[in-house]
């Protein structure tokens, strides 16, 4: 993803505290809590992925985790389809799953590919790939944990994981290939598009992202109140980012991009697991869970 930075502090705290109120209430009416969701099982998925190698476009590791994320979704009871495409030259695979014919009125995604070089590191490993534990491993994680407990009977939801997200800025690249790709080629138009992009960081801080739409951002960060996770969701708004969210938002569909981009280890060869934290893949994972729930 591309950034561009500034911050804003937006004094919403009484419009979050009570949608969250609303939230409460509707969980205090029998909606199911999001104990499922199990972040250790999230981790695993991670270092899953890690075990592959980076997952670069083209690479054994990329078609590696591509197979396995088929067969867990496949597992989990989900309908996948491989959707491919060209862009700049490149060959793109993008996943997508679902649980019936219905148009998605939901599409949570995250990019599954490693960025081909580490060119933010300082030390030997700079002309190597990204690991991509936090960048990448981690979204994928919460969608494949979010695939594995999420009730049949909520509003239809699409899970999407995009290829060639994170090239931007290297020769012959650019940023959000395979989300752009996919964004062209959709005929439904869904309520709410959520991405979840370098969500694990041990040290979570998720701020509201500039681009996001506000009311999709209230909705999210007050569930994450109503959680307890409201140390985690900030209510200051903080950078403007190219992400895979960027796409649906050009076509007006609400989008939001839920991302921690102060992240130290971002395109680094450091992006590795030991940074990445059960805890905060659960945080963000029951928050989505819930939310997704109270969809109706």
């Amino acid at each position: 993803m591309a950034i561009r930075s500034r911050k804003i502090y937006l004094m919403a705290a009484a419009g979050l505290a009570l949608v969250a109120a609303a939230i409460v209430l509707a969980l205090g009416r029998g909606a199911r809590p999001p104990e499922e969701f199990d972040g250790q099982r999230a981790y695993q998925d991670v270092l899953t992925q890690m075990e592959f190698g980076p997952r670069t476009p083209g690479s054994a590791a990329h078609a590696q985790a591509l197979a396995w994320m088929q067969a867990e979704l496949e597992a989990a009871g989900w309908q996948v389809e491989i959707q491919e495409a060209v862009a700049l030259g490149h060959p793109i695979q993008n996943l997508v799953a679902r649980r019936g014919d219905a148009a998605p009125q939901v599409i949570l995604g995250a990019h599954y590919d490693s960025r081909i070089r580490a060119d933010r590191d300082d030390g030997p490993g700079r002309d190597g790939p990204v690991p991509g534990a936090n960048d990448g491993a981690s979204g994928v994680a919460v969608l494949l944990e979010l695939a594995r407990t999420l009730p049949r009977d909520t509003v239809p939801v699409w899970l999407v994981f995009f290829d060639a997200e994170d090239n931007g800025g290297l020769p012959g690249w650019d940023w959000i290939l395979g989300s752009r790709a996919f964004a062209a080629s959709l005929t439904e138009t869904p309520r709410a598009v959520v991405i979840v992009d370098m969500i694990g960081d041990a040290d979570l801080n998720i701020y509201r992202e500039l681009n996001s739409t506000p009311a999709l951002v209230d909705e999210i960060w007050a569930q994450a109140a109503a959680l307890g996770y409201g140390q985690f969701f900030l209510p200051e708004g903080k950078h403007s980012m190219t992400d895979d969210h960027t796409p649906f938002l050009e076509a007006g569909i609400p989008a939001v991009d839920i991302i921690d981009f102060d992240y130290p280890y971002w395109h680094t060869a450091a992006d590795t697991a030991d940074k990445v934290s059960p805890h905060s893949l659960e945080a963000v994972g029951r928050t989505l869970w819930a939310w997704i729930v109270n969809q109706k």
